[in-house]
């Protein structure tokens, strides 16, 4: 690496930043690999191009204030449009999480909404079907009055009859129908508890991927943060004198 003349390093960051084989990323590593090339990184023609080829200039009173307070080297203003790009990302990637998020609880909502009509049609049918063998039990006593029985029973089976104002034939037909739509009704609230759940699951898991961080949620090892230190010293070392 020191046999080589300035020029021709400088050259090969030119070819390699104007064929956008280098990116910034790049640029960066090569700083700190040695004085040299920490020095020939720096040069204001190879940030003036990455700054034209990944933030193409527009006219705006913002960007003009910013070209004119900050007149420093293109890495200064290449690191400031960066760092504005990046706030724009932050920025923009909050507002999908906070959609996502209302999502999960607009069918979260839905879903305990459809719990609890699940939970009264059941409690309905429980409530038709007690009543269905009741009428069962009074159409028992209509038939029995036609047949031979002690007085004092008949008389308590017609008292029963009697009771009931809407004829029990018309009733019994009532309750049959009021069951079956019962029916219908929790297994379409079953079918759509099942989707809306379902749904669910997959908008959480969605938001858990948005939410994901490769380096925010890795677990620190112990003593990561001295290893850490340990080579960036061993790099500095490694330099070129």
């Amino acid at each position: 690496m020191s046999a080589l003349p300035e020029e021709l390093w400088r050259r090969i960051l030119e070819i390699g930043v104007q064929r956008r084989g280098f990116s910034y990323k790049d640029l960066c590593c090569l700083s700190i690999s040695s004085r040299r090339l920490n020095r020939l990184s720096d040069e204001d023609f190879l940030w003036s191009h990455l700054l034209s080829s990944d933030f193409p200039p527009f006219f705006s009173p913002s960007s003009s204030s910013i070209t004119s307070a900050h007149s420093s080297t293109c890495k200064s203003l290449y690191k400031l449009r960066y760092e504005r790009d990046r706030d724009k990302k932050i920025a923009a990637h909050r507002r999908a999480v906070l959609r996502k998020e209302s999502q999960v609880l607009e069918r979260s909502m839905r879903l305990r909404d459809m719990e609890t009509r699940l939970a009264e049609e059941t409690n309905k049918m429980r409530a038709t079907l007690a009543e269905l063998s009741n009428l069962s039990n009074v159409r028992q006593a209509s038939v029995a009055l036609n047949v031979w029985q002690p007085e004092i029973i008949r008389g308590r089976q017609k008292q029963i009859v009697e009771q009931c104002v809407v004829p029990i034939e018309s009733r019994f037909h009532v309750l049959q129908m009021e069951l079956k739509l019962c029916k219908q009704q929790i297994l379409g609230l079953e079918k759509a508890h099942i989707d809306e759940k379902r749904r669910l699951a997959l908008v959480e898991e969605e938001l858990q991927s948005m939410r994901y961080h490769p380096l925010r949620d890795q677990k620190p090892i112990n003593g990561g943060e001295v290893e850490f230190n340990i080579k960036r010293k061993k790099l500095k070392k490694w330099r070129e004198p």
